[in-house]
């Protein structure tokens, strides 16, 4: 930390990360008919370095961002005493050895999700944290809990607005031709329970908690088929909480644009005193309360220019100023925080057993996966 106790953050894997590092470090944009202070996102955390192994990418983020130090060498990045916090958003098969390197270099980390795609990583992972006694913390990147709907739905249900919750049900729907031709290490590489799932299940999985036993099945669509995808990209999901509380995830990934009316990511929570549905890209959250009233809450107008920089269904730049600044808050107070690396080596065994049961047909339970990370049984 510097001598104004401000957090260094040092990025690997500058194409989504160039995003933090612009949501770090840049003012907020003026919005037309709004008064407008030059203010940041943040406060007490700043960029500091940048590293990515692609001189085209360097070369984008040196252009948003001139004052930092960038580099290609990750390990040249974890050696500067100025950065505390590392932040990894390369591609999900190498979050393992990234997250380790990180931790044995005694920096504190936010990785984007999935956390890990691999049990081999995740039980890397896990003894990595061990071995230095869990002195570096570690933030998972879950973007949606931390969109404005999403909290908005978190302060009702953490308020007893919607009283005992008795059925979640999420999903995450995006046509993603483009991401193959983005990433065309996703096709064949990996599964899609790991990237576009990883959404819903961790939603799930904060209101629900510990998760019993899923069973999973899985489609493979046209486009997928197109791009050669190793993958089902399409799963319906039903999890079963260790409390007995029931949950229902689905994904696709195929699909055409969406109707107007629904939105990639939604969250449906059905209490005993009121339903809450949460939506993304659009901001739009609403709520029945305990006498039948419903209420509508629609920030995009206002909040715009936080979330998107004036985009209409921009890069993640609010949810990840909101996820740094809420993690070094959690550094400096020492206080609990959400999802943390056991929480987060969780939620990838529970995307592990949906992976196993839709390829196997059967229900898989969740504890074994634990045990074989090296977690006790959630309890």
């Amino acid at each position: 930390m510097t001598a104004d106790n401000s957090l260094g953050v040092g990025v690997v894997g500058l194409h989504e990360g160039r995003t933090l590092l612009v949501a770090l470090n840049h003012a907020i944009p003026p919005v037309v008919g709004l008064a407008n202070e030059n203010r940041r996102r943040v406060s007490g955390l700043r960029a500091v370095a940048g590293c990515d192994q692609d001189p085209e990418k360097l070369n984008r983020a040196r252009i948003d961002c001139p004052d930092l130090f960038y580099t290609t060498d990750y390990r040249e990045l974890l050696l500067r005493d100025d950065v505390n916090i590392v932040a990894i958003y390369t591609p999900d098969a190498l979050h393992g050895e990234h997250i380790a390197l990180a931790f044995e270099a005694g920096k504190h980390v936010i990785c984007t999700k999935p956390l890990v795609n691999s049990m081999d990583d995740a039980r890397r992972v896990w003894q990595a944290s061990c071995a230095n006694s869990g002195a570096s913390k570690l933030l998972v990147g879950q973007s949606t809990r931390f969109f404005d709907s999403f909290r908005r739905q978190r302060t009702a249900y953490e308020r007893g607005e919607l009283g005992t919750i008795e059925l979640v049900d999420a999903h995450y729907i995006h046509r993603m031709d483009w991401f193959y031709e983005k990433s065309p290490w996703a096709a064949d590489t990996t599964d899609w329970v790991f990237l576009g799932l990883s959404h819903p299940l961790d939603l799930v999985r904060w209101y629900l908690g510990p998760i019993e036993q899923v069973q999973a099945i899985g489609f493979r669509t046209a486009l997928a088929n197109r791009y050669r995808v190793k993958s089902y990209d399409v799963y319906s999901v039903n999890l079963v909480a260790c409390s007995g509380q029931i949950g229902r995830v689905m994904g696709h990934y195929g699909l055409h644009e969406l109707p107007s009316a629904r939105n990639a990511i939604e969250l449906t929570l059905f209490g005993t005193l009121g339903t809450s549905l949460a939506q993304y890209h659009d901001m739009r959250y609403y709520q029945t309360t305990a006498d039948g009233t419903e209420v509508k809450y629609d920030a995009l107008y206002h909040q715009r220019a936080y979330y998107f920089n004036n985009e209409v269904h921009g890069m993640h730049y609010g949810e990840f100023a909101n996820y740094a600044q809420y993690f070094a808050d959690a550094v400096r107070s020492g206080l609990p925080y959400s999802p943390d690396l056991r929480e987060g080596l969780e939620t990838f065994c529970i995307m592990e057993a949906v992976r196993q049961s839709a390829a196997t047909g059967h229900p898989v339970s969740v504890p074994p996966l634990l045990k074989e990370v090296g977690l006790h049984e959630a309890t």
